[in-house]
């Protein structure tokens, strides 16, 4: 885990993440059974004795627990579970055990006392940096400069992170930040594109294969897996692992080992870990699309990167950047040109942007024109025409940002024509006021556009 004077945690409930862009996990024992049910000791990095003796770090007053009962040893983001010589044994999930690692939600027998390993997350405060970049990642707003403070800070650990965020927002230059600036640097960053590869293949991909392991499978072939030994595995798009393959994931990531498919033989899994998703991961988990245990040994450190929209002060220092002097500065534009750049709704976010002024650099320039096809995009849908798909980008990404357009264009609409404000809304529209506040926060609006109507 990450310490430092400058973060502070505010501790909540056990259960799912809690609300917020910046969160870490740690993990605690919860009596279920003994003579303190209820307690939660909380387990930190190092080494934890739990036993009834005074001396122990987790004292358990019991008769049938041993002075020294067992002990759990933090190993990275991992933590493993040995037993001291007890006389009474440590049973695990019932089974008797001399030592394994543990899981979110394994219950420890020792002697007559339970305990549950449960995983807790805690909301992080930090000092905003006084950077405006963090490897390729730009910003000089409060939400970029607190998300590279704690970068600064989990980048040199073992940490496992999850990068959450719409589509364009930088998870992949996130990831890359973190790997140049870890240990693993000298050591390969391989890329799995869970969205970008055949279900078929997806296997393969991330374990390597034997020569005959499958139809087509001709020769060998090393997997993500293995072939990013000593450096950073980054997993992008997460949450389009198929549901089948995310418990061989977990054993690898846990038992720091695997198989290639269709070989028996053991290798040993040796990097750090960096996952993305475009999709709120825990909501897939609540929705049964993604595995709870996957999801907790994933999402250690957990960042939220937030959408351009929701950091329109980074878009002057974003422009300038992509056009490298090859126009006039963003703050000397007019007023009337600055506004055409910082109101459009980037769907496609910083990636968007990029593409945005390229284009208008080949056409004469962004400060004399608009983000490119924003006018004739408006126009049709005040027509009632539809949404116009970007039809020049690849199929994934057209899809996504028309789907994102359509999100926001039919939440502006509901908003401006259903009564009762935001609860009147989620009635009219069929879905659940909770589901309905976080489309709102995704694409901006909620506050602004109730406001409006209200006045």
């Amino acid at each position: 885990m990450v310490s430092s004077d400058n973060v502070s945690m505010a501790t909540r409930a056990l259960g799912g993440p809690v609300q917020g862009n910046l969160s870490m996990q740690r993990c605690v024992l919860v009596q279920v059974q003994g003579p303190d049910p209820g307690h939660a000791h909380a387990l930190g990095s190092g080494r934890a004795v739990v036993g009834k003796s005074p001396d122990c770090d987790i004292c358990l007053a019991d008769v049938t627990v041993s002075r020294r009962h067992f002990e759990i040893v933090s190993e990275g983001d991992r933590f493993l579970l040995r037993d001291l010589g007890s006389t009474n044994g440590t049973l695990l999930d019932g089974a008797e055990v001399k030592e394994a690692f543990l899981r979110p939600g394994m219950l420890i027998q020792a002697g007559e006392v339970a305990l549950r390993f449960q995983t807790a997350f805690d909301s992080v405060q930090v000092t905003p940096s006084t950077r405006e970049s963090f490897g390729g990642l730009l910003g000089r707003s409060l939400r970029m400069r607190e998300i590279f403070s704690l970068l600064e800070r989990v980048a040199p650990t073992d940490n496992t992170v999850l990068l959450q965020g719409q589509t364009g927002t930088g998870k992949g230059e996130a990831a890359r930040a973190i790997h140049d600036n870890s240990k693993y640097s000298r050591g390969p960053l391989v890329v799995v594109d869970c969205g970008a590869v055949a279900r078929t293949l997806i296997e393969s991909e991330l374990f390597g294969h034997v020569r005959g392991a499958f139809t087509g499978a001709n020769a060998n072939r090393k997997g993500a897996l293995e072939i990013c030994r000593g450096g950073t595995l980054f997993i992008d798009e997460l949450d389009d692992l198929p549901l089948e393959l995310q418990p061989k994931l977990l054993r690898a990531l846990e038992e720091r080992e695997f198989q290639r498919l269709g070989s028996g033989q053991t290798v040993r899994f040796e990097a750090r870990v960096v996952a993305a998703s475009k999709k709120d991961l825990w909501q897939e988990v609540q929705e049964n699309r993604f595995r709870q245990d996957l999801y907790f040994r994933i999402s250690v450190v957990t960042i939220k990167l937030p959408s351009l929209r929701e950091r329109r002060e980074d878009i002057g220092l974003l422009v300038d950047t992509f056009s490298a002097g090859r126009c006039p500065p963003f703050q000397q534009w007019s007023p009337e040109a600055q506004a055409r750049w910082l109101d459009h709704a980037w769907p496609g976010n910083v990636r968007e942007l990029r593409n945005a002024v390229e284009r208008a650099l080949a056409l004469g320039g962004p400060e004399q024109m608009g983000p490119p096809g924003v006018g004739e995009v408006s126009a049709t849908l005040e027509r009632g025409a539809g949404l116009l798909p970007e039809y020049q980008l690849p199929y994934k990404e057209a899809k996504e940002r028309l789907l994102d357009e359509f999100e926001r264009e039919y939440l502006r609409r509901l908003l401006a024509r259903a009564p009762g404000g935001v609860a009147g809304a989620a009635r009219k529209a069929g879905i659940d006021r909770k589901h309905l506040y976080k489309l709102l926060e995704k694409h901006g609006l909620g506050r602004t556009e109730v406001k409006k109507k209200r006045g």
